[in-house]
């Protein structure tokens, strides 16, 4: 099997770490991202990557050069956070786990931006690496339908489909990897999201305000306070009751916000600071009545 230099950090790339080591690979090392403090006075804690490695008995660093010096025949990235740089590309082969059909989503979020585009498909591409940013050549792909997932949800179907065409590329070692073939077509780029961007505007389309909320954290407001829309439904064909923001409970239990075109129903909401609540209990609660609007 391969002796593997990774480099890695959220908990997706620790379950590919883990399908490695389950395969027979011999990790050499793990390089993962400096610990961070998670809260104000806290310690620092370490990535999911640190975690996972420790317990799989792997040596862990954050320095990249260090799987220069691990006696690594190949380097597998997945969700590093960091650009790799000469001369480690010109000493070792480094592979990248990337989630989208390369060129398009090229960059730090490509599920996010995939689900926020309205596309039916992405996919999951091993590619090698070089000094561009995903502009490497590609081994393989593997297609995953988006569907009505969130981005945490599409991720772990993303990395289940892209571990075997991993492990299927590395079952010879080298020897398997083959030859990559550039990438073809007009690159996108996946930015990685802004607050802003995550700030649910009700005169856009209920289906649009769906998608962000299916890439986690949304937001809005009332009465100045912020509250978060963990979960949502579209429906496109309802008509709305009032302006953009106009919120009510229905006679069954839903509540309802009027958008640009259709109606959303918020389905689990979070007041920040509070603990994370059912949409109705909330709007229960929160004694709304026909003058209440969302975003102000």
């Amino acid at each position: 099997m391969t002796r593997i230099a990774f480099f890695g950090s959220p908990p997706f790339a620790a379950t590919v770490l883990e399908a490695l080591v389950a395969s027979g690979h011999q990790v050499t090392v793990a390089i993962t991202r400096a610990d961070r403090r998670r809260s104000r006075g806290g310690a620092p804690v370490g990535t999911a990557v640190k975690e996972a490695a420790e317990r799989l008995g792997v040596p862990t660093s954050f320095e990249p050069d260090a799987a220069a010096g691990s006696s690594a025949e190949l380097g597998v990235v997945v969700a590093y956070g960091r650009l790799i740089r000469r001369p480690l590309l010109d000493r070792l082969i480094l592979v990248n786990l990337h989630l989208s059909l390369l060129p398009r989503w090229r960059g730090a979020a490509p599920v996010e931006r995939a689900i926020l585009a309205g596309d039916a498909v992405t996919g999951v591409c091993l590619m090698r690496i070089d000094e561009g940013l995903d502009t490497g050549p590609v081994y393989g792909c593997a297609e995953v339908p988006v569907g009505e997932d969130s981005a945490a949800e599409l991720t772990e179907r993303l990395v289940a489909a892209g571990i075997p065409l991993l492990l299927d590329r590395l079952a010879g070692g080298l020897d398997t990897l083959g030859q990559p073939e550039p990438q073809r077509g007009e690159p996108t780029y996946a930015a990685k999201l802004e607050p802003d961007e995550r700030r649910l505007d009700w005169t856009r389309p209920a289906e649009q305000l769906a998608r962000v909320v299916r890439v986690g954290r949304a937001w809005t407001t009332r009465e100045g306070a912020r509250l978060l829309v963990h979960s949502a439904r579209a429906h496109p064909d309802r008509g709305p009751r009032g302006e953009p923001g106009s919120v009510s409970l229905t006679a069954g239990g839903v509540v309802e916000v009027a958008t640009g075109g259709g109606v959303l129903e918020l389905v689990q909401v979070q007041v920040e600071g509070r603990p994370p609540r059912l949409a109705a209990d909330w709007a229960r609660g929160a004694r709304l009545d026909g003058s209440s609007v969302l975003g102000r």
